[in-house]
C-alpha cells in the first residue's frame, strides 16, 4: 500500500512580506494586510480535507521572518513523483526562490532530509520555482517560464503615477538540465505572459488517475503557445473561463486514492467547471483558501508541495 505524502507550512506568521505578485498589493502598491485567523482557519480546512482522503501531511514549522512558508509549492519538485516507492528511492531537487523567499530554503531541506530524502540543488545563478513550473501532465512534463525581472516600481501616466512590475520566476536556461532529469519523458516550454499568473501552476492543471486531464487558461500562455497545447493535448484540455481563471482554478491539487481520482479546488469556481471535472471521472472538493488567494496569491496548489507516493512502510 502506498499514501500520498505532501508538504504543507505553518501559517502561525502568514503575511506579505515582500508584496513580490500582483494579489500581494493594491491597486496603489501597499502591501495587503492578511487576516490571519481566517487564513489559519482554512489552511486547518485544507490540512483537515486532505488527511480525510488518507492524505499524510508534513509540516513546516513557522517562521515569522519567512511568512511565505505557507507556499511551499515552491519548495522544489521530485523526481518520478507518481512512482510508488520509499523516501531513499526519491530525489527532491530544492529551488532556487526570488531574494525575498530564499531564508525559506534551509526550512525545507531541514524537513526534508529528516523525512530522508535524498537532495539535489541548481546552479544559484538560475532562478527555479519548482513544481509551480515543473510538473508532469500524462506522459511529459510541461516547463513555464516568462520575462525574468527586477521587481520595482516604474513611472507611468495616470493614477497612481507608478506601476509595480513582476516578472515571471523560473529561468528558461534551466530546461536542459530539467529535460535530463526526467528523461525519456519529453519536457515542452510554454511562455507565461500575464503577472498575475505568474507561475504555471495558476494557469495549468493536470489531473486524474494519470494527470490525463488538463485546465489551462489561454490568456495566461503567449499567443503561439495556445495551438501548440491542443496539438499537444487535445481533447484532454478544458479551457478556463476567465472568472474561474482567476479563481485560480488551476492551481487545484490532484489526487489517486485506489480506484478514486479526486481534484482538491479553490471554492467558488464555476458550477460548468465542476460539472465539467466529473465528466472526466474525477470528484472535485471544493476548499476556501481565499485568504491566501487574495493576499498572498496562491491557493491549494501552492500551499502543497506534493511528496509523491510513498509506501506505508517507507
Amino acid at each position: 500500500m502506498s499514501r500520498r505524502l505532501i508538504l504543507m507550512g505553518d501559517p502561525a506568521h502568514f503575511s506579505v512580506k515582500g508584496g513580490a505578485n500582483p494579489h500581494t498589493r493594491t491597486r496603489w502598491g501597499t502591501r495587503r494586510q492578511v487576516d490571519r485567523e481566517l487564513a489559519i482557519r482554512q489552511w486547518h480546512g485544507l490540512k483537515a480535507a486532505l488527511e480525510d482522503h488518507g492524505v499524510r501531511v508534513l509540516v513546516v514549522a513557522a517562521d515569522a521572518t519567512q511568512p511565505g512558508l505557507v507556499y511551499p509549492a515552491n519548495a522544489g519538485f521530485l523526481s518520478d513523483v507518481d512512482a510508488p516507492g520509499s523516501h531513499a528511492d526519491k530525489t527532491f531537487y530544492l529551488s532556487n526562490l526570488l531574494p525575498t523567499r530564499a531564508g525559506e530554503k534551509p526550512h525545507y531541506q531541514r524537513v526534508l532530509s529528516a523525512a530522508g530524502f535524498r537532495l539535489a540543488e541548481f546552479d544559484t545563478r538560475h532562478r527555479f520555482e519548482g513544481e509551480a513550473d515543473f510538473f508532469p501532465v500524462g506522459d511529459a512534463y510541461l516547463f513555464t517560464c516568462g520575462r525574468l525581472e527586477r521587481q520595482r516600481f516604474v513611472p507611468r501616466l495616470g493614477l497612481p503615477p507608478w506601476r509595480r512590475v513582476y516578472g515571471f520566476r523560473s529561468d528558461a536556461r534551466l530546461e536542459p538540465q530539467l529535460a535530463r532529469i526526467v528523461a525519456p519523458k519529453p519536457v515542452h516550454r510554454f511562455e507565461l505572459v500575464l503577472e498575475a499568473h505568474y507561475h504555471g501552476d495558476t494557469a495549468l492543471c493536470a489531473f486524474g488517475p494519470r494527470r490525463e486531464h488538463l485546465l489551462a487558461y489561454r490568456q495566461a500562455l503567449a499567443p503561439g503557445d495556445w495551438p501548440r497545447l491542443l496539438e499537444l493535448f487535445g481533447d484532454a484540455v478544458i479551457e478556463l473561463a476567465e472568472e474561474d481563471a482567476k479563481r485560480y482554478a488551476a492551481n487545484s491539487f490532484t489526487l489517486t486514492r485506489g480506484a478514486e481520482s479526486f481534484l482538491f479546488m479553490p471554492g467558488g469556481v464555476s458550477e460548468r467547471l465542476l460539472a465539467q471535472v466529473r465528466e472526466r471521472g474525477t470528484t472535485p472538493i471544493s476548499v476556501d483558501v481565499s485568504e491566501f488567494l487574495k493576499k498572498g496569491g496562491g491557493s491549494v496548489k501552492c500551499m502543497i508541495g506534493d511528496l509523491g507516493s510513498i509506501s506505508d512502510g517507507g
